[in-house]
């Protein structure tokens, strides 16, 4: 063999894949289509460490974010990535919205979600006097990172321990190998063949069309791909909150939030805006100016001091759903040979929201699959 791992992808989840590899001593490649680590789903996002709680207990987004945000805090402080703890509260702004938020601490406690609490409204106005809420769930182990940074030190730690990244090269073929491995055809301006003996498929939005070149494998495996975009707003002038804001979840999504970066810029979002086509190269990323009055009429829900002008058009992001609108939410896939018998092949399918938290939890159940 070439090497004996191929991850495919290098976003997050890829790069926390090939850096547990690459530090169990296996020789790791990442292939990359793009022309650099994260420019997919991984730089579009809110960059939020979440806490947990709003996932089916049981369900491997619950398990995977949970323990993952243990690790994720633990390899940031290691390694010295920029990151801040600045808590979240979940509010409500209605007797149904109180139920909600609610609900989501009860299933909080059931997913061992660290000290999070149930708060009058009062109580949440003076902790964040732009604040409207009748109720709140507190928070404090959510936080935000420099996920590029993130990125990076995975980066840094492949390399060192004597993995490397390909760019700019789309995986074309994989042909599973007669007595195990496989022979990953790539394209690019050097086409070439690697053999390898574990395969992980860690292509994000791509991820669907990478199982499809996969020789012999079942169609009736690969789950559907529904995508939804998550538009952004940047708000100017002085930051109106010192911690994150969430209304309670709408369907498809956490609802329009208040998140910021590490300089405490504040931003609006992600909406969810779900897409008629389910090919991400179709994907138009631009954010139309029209959907702020509806970002204006969801923020001041819970900010009703938000002045008329100061919201303008940021950023996207697309997620590679599971299910669509109406629908039950799915849950992550991580399929590994008990499910479609291929030995040393992983697939991972619908690694959207928590993918980023969960990223170092993945990782480490991937290598549990197929390490040995």
């Amino acid at each position: 063999m070439d090497v004996d791992v191929v991850v495919i992808g290098a976003g997050a989840v890829g790069l926390a894949l090939a850096a547990a590899f690459a530090r169990s001593g296996r020789d790791t490649l990442v292939l990359e289509a793009a022309d650099g680590i994260g420019t997919g789903t991984s730089s579009r996002n809110s960059e939020v460490i979440h806490g947990g709680m709003y996932y089916p207990t049981g369900s491997l987004r619950h398990r995977m974010c949970v323990e993952g945000r243990r690790k994720l805090y633990a390899y940031l402080e290691a390694r010295r990535v920029p990151h801040q703890k600045r808590g979240k509260l979940i509010v409500a702004t209605s007797d149904t919205e109180t139920r909600k938020i609610e609900g989501i601490h009860a299933t909080g406690l059931r997913n061992d979600v660290e000290n999070l609490q149930l708060i009058a409204g009062a109580e949440a106005m003076a902790w964040e006097p732009n604040l409207f809420c009748t109720a709140a769930l507190w928070s404090p182990e959510t936080g935000i990172v420099d996920s590029h940074l993130y990125m990076l030190a995975l980066q840094g730690e492949i390399e060192d321990n004597g993995g490397m990244l390909v760019f700019e090269t789309p995986v074309t073929r994989i042909e599973p190998v007669k007595g195990g491995g496989f022979d990953v055809t790539t394209g690019g301006a050097e086409p070439a063949t690697i053999s390898c003996r574990r395969l992980v498929n860690s292509a994000g939005l791509g991820a669907h069309a990478v199982a499809r070149r996969i020789e012999g494998y079942r169609a009736d495996l690969i789950p559907k791909l529904v995508l939804a975009k998550g538009n952004y707003f940047g708000c100017a002038g002085r930051p109106a909150f010192t911690r994150l804001i969430y209304p309670a979840p709408v369907e498809g999504g956490l609802g329009v939030h208040v998140t910021m970066d590490l300089a405490g810029r504040i931003k609006f979002g992600p909406d969810v805006e779900w897409l008629s086509t389910n090919n991400p190269a179709e994907v138009d990323y631009t954010v139309d100016p029209r959907r702020a009055d509806a970002f204006y009429a969801a923020i001041r829900r819970y900010w009703p001091g938000l002045q008329n002008g100061v919201i303008t058009p940021d950023y996207s992001g697309c997620r590679p759903k599971l299910s669509g609108p109406g629908e039950p939410v799915a849950d992550f896939h991580i399929d590994g040979p008990e499910l479609h018998g291929i030995e040393g092949l992983v697939n991972l399918f619908g690694i959207e929201s928590p993918g980023l938290t969960s990223s170092p939890a993945i990782a480490d159940e991937v290598l549990k699959r197929i390490a040995n």
